[in-house]
């Protein structure tokens, strides 16, 4: 359950959620918020053209390093291509000195990358090797798309499983990702009505969720109106409609018919416990008409993962974000609402710049 916090600002909540800040020099790639850290990228495959996909941790690189030994004591092909000490073939990638790990070039498919990483994590799982992370309390048991370009499309295998040409590369465990530092997307929605009050206050109404206190993250936190990731092979957009049935009873025609895409945020967040998990959210809106029945968009549990919805007031929004009491990326998606509303402006927040930059961040993706 969140614990109330002195009085946050808008940046101090933005900076709780945007915390990694990456250096890169000779030696390679370093997170200055978190004890200079060093940092490996994850390439996708052998090739010095090949894509950048993630950022490993030292934890991650001992046990690719045993994972290998594994493979060879088995008499197992070598899933992972490790280039953990400075070399010639090191200074060619991206132009950059220092480690990094790809997968080896026998993995050439997306299935092939898909069924390697399946039994890995589900390995890694069983015998408790990252417990806080993808231990059998923490597995989601949903897999989440990769991509060879973090910032391109979101397109997905034919019914045939071709995946020449595409921007997918392969998909993973969601509980998993955090591990391998890839990039993972999520869609989020407020429901809100906008009247005019004659005092001009508390003028938006916003319809704020407590998630449930069995939740595996974040319990007894508040939320946006609906949130959820986005399975592997579904749109945005279906991921959207989805998750409103499932967690809050809405109608999913009156949500395709209402529902409107107003734009995405991004971060890159160390989680307490270290691991790191740069984020997109697509954000959606739905404006509560004045013309038909507003009880059609009031949200009712479904799925167990919400224990209550309360349609909160604009003073009380801030005083409930500046307690610290919503989970922090949702706490981001309220700022970006009120920045598209006019609540929050350059006039009126000396860090609004600040503010704008830091919540469509590219995670410092050219150093990786």
């Amino acid at each position: 359950m969140a614990s109330p916090q002195h009085n946050l600002t808008f940046f101090d909540l933005v900076n709780l959620c945007d915390n990694v800040h990456l250096q890169r020099d000779q030696r390679g790639l370093f997170d200055l918020a978190f004890n200079n850290e060093n940092l490996v990228p994850f390439y996708l495959t052998e090739s010095t053209e090949s894509p950048i996909i993630g950022l490993l941790r030292p934890d991650i690189l001992e046990s690719l390093k045993q994972e290998n030994v594994r493979s060879q004591k088995n008499s197992s092909s070598v899933l992972w291509n490790l280039r953990l000490e400075d070399s010639e073939q090191s200074t060619l990638r991206q132009g950059f000195n220092g480690p990094w790990v790809s997968f080896r070039d026998w993995v050439d498919t997306p299935a092939k990358r898909t069924s390697a990483l399946k039994e890995l994590c589900e390995r890694w799982r069983d015998t408790g090797l990252f417990p806080d992370v993808c231990g059998p309390t923490k597995w989601r048991s949903e897999m989440y798309p990769i991509y060879a370009d973090p910032f391109g499309a979101h397109d997905y295998p034919s019914a045939e499983g071709r995946g020449n040409n595409l921007n997918y590369v392969f998909e993973m465990e969601r509980s998993a990702c955090a591990l391998f530092g890839v990039v993972t997307y999520g869609v989020h929605m407020s429901v809100y009505d906008e009247k005019i009050e004659e005092d001009g206050l508390d003028s938006l109404h916003v319809w704020v969720p407590t998630r449930s206190f069995t939740k595996q993250t974040w319990p007894g936190y508040l939320d946006n109106t609906v949130a959820g990731g986005i399975p592997s092979g579904m749109s945005m957009h279906e991921s959207m409609v989805k998750e409103c049935m499932e967690e809050a009873s809405l109608d999913p025609d009156l949500v395709r018919k209402y529902m409107r895409a107003v734009g995405s945020i991004s971060y890159f967040i160390r989680t307490a416990a270290g691991w790191l998990q740069p984020e997109i959210e697509y954000v959606y809106d739905i404006r509560i008409p004045h013309d038909i029945d507003a009880q059609l968009f009031t949200p009712r549990p479904m799925d167990g993962e919400v224990e209550s919805f309360e349609q909160v007031p604009h003073s009380k929004l801030l005083e409930q974000l500046r307690a610290g009491l919503f989970k922090p990326n949702c706490g981001l998606v309220i700022i970006d609402l009120f920045i598209r509303l006019g609540y929050i402006t350059p006039d009126n927040e000396p860090d609004f710049m600040r503010i704008i930059t830091k919540i469509h961040g590219r995670f410092d993706y050219e150093k990786w």
